[in-house]
């Protein structure tokens, strides 16, 4: 066999090989994050500090320094005599939603405007939030993925008890136009499938 054939052999050998690596390694890559979810070490919050005292934190939604999407603290106030619990609290603020000197500092919230929030229940088994039917309409299911998880991340950083979603008085086992399972109590995994 001459130079030039051998050459030619090595150099299929060579593309062969790389292609067999190159759909190995696309076969290894980690499944994506379903959307909206933030890497909690990307999460920030802004400047705007509250008084001295106890505070909660309620989640929304701005941009980091690199200009993605991320789920920023904003601590608020608590005054126990306004809501009782520190969870209660906090999630009346979010359904409040962000206040104008936060809103100038980049943060929003994906909860629809007209949501009610019915009631939050503080029992000794559990948190139970009870919101309008508004709350999972519009947006598509990015925006539902984002304000489930505002949610999820508010009541998890106020309290240590399982927390559960009612629409109008009723569990919530499906959630959207979309058919979103979720499953509860809700953690950062109620959304994984």
């Amino acid at each position: 066999m001459d130079k030039k054939s051998l050459n030619i052999i090595l150099i299929i050998l060579t593309i062969l090989v790389a292609t067999a690596f190159a759909f190995s390694v696309k076969d290894m890559r980690p499944a994506p994050l379903p959307p909206a979810v933030i890497d909690p070490a990307n999460e920030e919050t802004p400047t705007v500090e509250p008084e001295e005292g106890p505070f909660v934190n309620v989640f929304f939604i701005g941009q980091n320094k690199n200009g993605e999407e991320v789920y920023k603290a904003v601590k608020r106030k608590y005054d126990p005599t306004v809501d009782g619990t520190p969870v209660k609290f906090a999630v009346t603020a979010l359904f409040d939603g962000p206040k104008p000197e936060e809103s100038k500092l980049g943060v929003y919230s994906e909860i629809p405007v007209g949501t009610k929030l019915l009631n939050v229940v503080d029992a000794a088994d559990g948190v139970y939030i009870n919101l309008s039917k508004h709350f999972e309409t519009g947006g598509g299911t990015d925006s539902i993925y984002k304000r489930i998880f505002q949610l999820i991340k508010t009541t998890k950083y106020n309290t240590n008890k399982p927390v559960y979603l009612l629409i109008e008085n009723e569990k919530v086992e499906v959630l959207g136009g979309d058919g979103i399972m979720i499953t509860q109590p809700l953690t950062e995994n109620s959304l994984g499938g």
